[in-house]
């Protein structure tokens, strides 16, 4: 009896952070969105991710007593690439979808990174979900999915441009997905057992520092493509002041990558790996008061409907645990 209680808390617990984590990136999309637009994409890139690690680094000495992680050489592997694929490559996409297409729309797109995963989880990790667990993600994608839909007319956009930002959100999902995947497995999930396994906040501070690594390349061929062009990299931003850009690429730092990524190692740890990004990904939900709020959007009856579905598909997979 006691056993059991205790293995539906550690369910939970993973559930909870797939919310938790869902929670913090409604404000990191806020934080970068608006100063992504004052700094660009690839400064603001590198600034969130050097906060992250700096924050990260010092949360692990704290914790642990020490300053480098300890690992398996084969887990470093593994969350390097989930660094550098996640973290460095996905997320440089989805914030450039931001600016190109808008959070909102951006989001909609990432709601297909939960199928991405339910498929990687099923074919690398050999997870299999229940039928009611497939329910559950599928109210909750195509809830979120319809939230997303609903959205002003009059926002229409050049075509390329447009289209650019599809794909790049598209590539951000897959992204994203993909390096759970490698973060779960870096952990320790599937070869190693549970002794040797990292904690997430271990391996969310390896899979940073070699996200950090990864925004080298970038940074050079963005500078590069500058140079190439003729503009001043010190040239004042189109939007607002680029010292407001940095303190809001330093909190979404704050609630992204240090905490909303630590919380969404935690979900992947302990649940399975479709359910965790299902749950992580219901940020659109969240984000609407703020759509309401800030950007003065008219919420229709569809959004509600929506959000109702997606609220209903989540306490599904609760179900699970």
């Amino acid at each position: 009896m006691m056993r059991a209680m205790e293995i539906n808390f550690g369910a939970y617990t993973g559930y909870a952070a797939g919310i938790a984590t869902a929670l913090l990136w409604t404000a990191t999309s806020l934080f970068f969105a608006s100063g992504g637009r004052r700094l660009g994409t690839t400064v603001l890139n590198t600034i969130r991710i050097c906060v992250a690690v700096g924050l990260l680094a010092a949360t692990h000495r704290l914790l642990n007593g020490y300053w480098i992680p300890q690992a398996h050489s084969r887990q470093i592997v593994y969350l390097a690439l989930s660094g550098l694929i996640g973290l460095s490559i996905g997320d440089q996409a989805l914030f450039t979808a931001f600016v190109e297409i808008g959070p909102r729309l951006s989001l909609l797109i990432m709601t297909t990174s939960p199928i991405w995963a339910m498929f990687f989880g099923w074919v690398v990790l050999d997870e299999t979900l229940a039928l009611s667990a497939l329910l559950g993600i599928g109210l909750t994608v195509g809830g979120v999915g319809w939230v997303v839909l609903e959205r002003p007319k009059r926002q229409k956009g050049k075509t390329k441009r447009r289209l650019r930002g599809y794909v790049l959100a598209m590539i951000g999902a897959a992204c994203q997905a993909g390096g759970l995947l490698l973060s779960k497995i870096g952990i320790g999930h599937g070869w190693l057992d549970s002794d040797h396994h990292l904690t997430p906040q271990t391996a969310t501070l390896i899979r940073m520092c070699f996200a950090a690594i990864g925004m080298v390349p970038i940074v050079c061929i963005y500078k590069l493509r500058l140079r190439i062009r003729g503009v001043d990299v010190n040239a004042p931003p189109l939007v607002g002041s680029k010292w407001v850009g940095v303190w809001l690429a330093c909190g979404g730092a704050v609630v992204g990558p240090f905490l909303g990524v630590w919380m969404s190692l935690v979900a992947s740890d302990r649940a399975p790996l479709g359910i965790a990004q299902t749950l992580c990904s219901l940020t659109p939900l969240f984000i609407l008061p703020f759509a309401v709020l800030i950007h003065k959007e008219r919420i229709g009856l569809r959004a509600v409907v929506g959000a109702v579905v997606a609220v209903l598909g989540s306490a599904l997979l609760f179900l699970q645990a």
